[in-house]
């Protein structure tokens, strides 16, 4: 059964930093693009971060831009989520996506595989 698995979400004030792991089995993820999406209660799904499977291209939402940084860890099958200068209107359920191209996660389209997401709630 191939699954991602989301970790790292939690309470934190604003300012602060998490990090949110995302870590895939049932297959392989070095050929694919991975990437993260939020969801704030009452709101549309919203694109956060993607990577392509070469690691060269990064692609961000204009506002998290300076403040998040996406990487990943091919050989441990993982994606990773720096978030750092946190603000409250960060706070939403995260998830991880992994797609063979990089366009439909950038998109918020319908994605070949998705976490069931971790919480992240920024307190003033």
């Amino acid at each position: 059964q191939v699954q991602l698995v989301e970790s790292g979400g939690g309470l934190v004030q604003a300012g602060g930093s998490l990090r949110l792991s995302c870590a895939g089995s049932g297959r392989t993820f070095s050929s694919y693009a991975m990437g993260w999406f939020r969801q704030a209660p009452g709101k549309e799904r919203e694109f956060v971060a993607a990577i392509n499977w070469g690691t060269a291209n990064t692609v961000y939402v204009d506002s998290v831009k300076g403040r998040f940084t996406i990487s990943r860890d091919n050989a441990k099958n993982t994606v990773y989520l720096q978030m750092n200068s946190l603000k409250q209107e960060d706070t939403a359920v995260y998830y991880c996506a992994a797609h063979p191209g990089i366009a439909p996660i950038v998109r918020s389209l319908k994605v070949d595989y998705r976490g069931q997401g971790t919480q992240v709630t920024v307190s003033s």
